[in-house]
């Protein structure tokens, strides 16, 4: 018997999904319109990369488990690679940005500390949900929601180096 039970959590899923995804496009459309700013500044680029794969991922996430007739582990292995390679994206991202980065805007280690517990939560949240704990579902599912709140900010700390950037140019 499957501890999965995809009516419990559909809505869940629409809901977080499509809002990753349109915040995912809010981010994109910002980046394309100050592209060059954002790539001449390392910290820039990478809190860029690092917000848009954020929500790319917690999309995929949601989108993965929507398919249809997936058991627990089928969801629980999607669920893990897709925050293992996440997670490892947002850490080498930042750590690069705080190496050679010009912009000191957000680079703070709590920033650091904070969205990464968000994705090792999920790790071990996957990998719980594997093993058969259905408690690892709704770990990894707040952990996930929790993430927004650094990603959202992210987006803003973004935004507001950009501001500042131009500021600088005039």
């Amino acid at each position: 018997m499957d501890i999965f039970r995809p009516e419990q959590w559909h809505d869940f899923f629409i809901m977080v999904g499509g809002g990753a995804a349109a915040l995912a496009g809010l981010v994109f459309v910002a980046m394309s319109i100050n592209l060059g700013i954002i790539t001449r500044d390392p910290t820039h680029k990478n809190r860029a990369i690092g917000t848009l794969t954020g929500f790319t991922a917690v999309f995929m996430i949601c989108a993965f488990v929507l398919i249809g007739g997936q058991n627990h582990k089928a969801i629980g292995i999607e669920w893990l690679g897709v925050s293992v390679i996440a997670t490892y994206i947002y850490i080498r991202g930042y750590i690069r940005a705080i190496r050679i980065g010009r912009s000191s805007v957000g680079l703070r280690i709590g920033r650091l500390i904070f969205g990464t517990v968000c994705y090792v939560t999920q790790v071990i949240g996957s990998s719980l949900f594997i093993f058969g704990h259905i408690a690892g579902l709704y770990i990894a599912s707040i952990a996930m929601v929790v993430s927004f709140a650094s990603l959202i900010s992210g987006a803003w700390l973004l935004i507001v180096g950009i501001h500042e950037v131009q500021l600088k140019v005039k």
